[in-house]
């Protein structure tokens, strides 16, 4: 399998976003990256992302959720668009570097490595 972008989407609509892309799409499992500072330790967002991990648990309850180490697939992204011949204007676009970062965390998880099973 390899993973590919869909849309870089705000935290307030995905919710919504992920409902309608289910109701089209046969899911089985919800991947999400879980921020971490180099050491290991959470990061200020590493709480909001387990509160939505807890949300989308309620919410699509037959679904197994999945964190996978996210540290370093911005700079990955980065680097990926650069070798890739993105122009420097499209790499400071935040979206451009969440959905190639997104597809990392994915294809990581795809290929067996950095899991770490939330439910």
């Amino acid at each position: 399998m390899i993973a590919t972008p869909l849309d870089a989407i705000k935290t307030s609509f995905l919710v919504s976003y992920l409902e309608a892309y289910f109701k089209k799409e046969n899911v089985d499992i919800i991947v999400i990256g879980e921020p971490k500072n180099l050491d290991g330790t959470d990061t200020h967002t590493s709480l909001k992302v387990r509160e939505l991990c807890n949300q989308l648990k309620k919410k699509f309850s037959s679904m197994k959720i999945f964190l996978v180490d996210e540290r370093f697939t911005s700079k990955m992204a980065l680097d990926t668009m650069i070798k890739g011949g993105m122009k420097k204007k499209k790499r400071r676009q935040k979206g451009n570097v969440d959905k190639i970062s997104a597809t990392i965390i994915l294809q990581a998880f795809l290929d067996g490595k950095l899991r770490k099973g939330y439910k």
